[in-house]
């Protein structure tokens, strides 16, 4: 088997501008992904008295890997553990199709 050489990668990265792997990463960061949006959307749903909602893709857009933060009087005298089930259970069916997730909750201070 022949080693790698960039002259033989050339026609397979033609008209990609930048590093390859730099470039699959990027992302626009104006803008949330469907994915983003998807589970914010839920999350909204379910946590309706929720003060703030963040979810970032994690794994460069593609959708395997989510951080999620949200703030709601709902994780009141709520162990960690029982916020993070309260947000498993929220996002099911979307975790699925998920490699990871990494939850922040906490209760909006007065």
């Amino acid at each position: 088997m022949a080693a790698w050489s960039p002259a033989a990668a050339a026609p397979l990265l033609r008209g990609i501008r930048g590093p390859p792997l730099v470039h699959c990463a990027q992302r626009m960061f104006a803008s949330q992904t469907e994915g983003e949006l998807k589970v914010t959307r839920i999350l909204k749903e379910k946590f309706p008295g929720a003060t703030a909602i963040k979810v970032t893709d994690i794994s460069g857009g593609c959708g395997a890997m989510y951080e999620i933060q949200i703030e709601s009087e709902e994780f009141k005298e709520k162990r960690t553990v029982q916020q993070h089930q309260m947000v498993n259970q929220a996002l099911k069916e979307e975790i699925k199709g998920m490699h990871g997730l990494r939850i922040f909750t906490s209760v909006p201070k007065h």
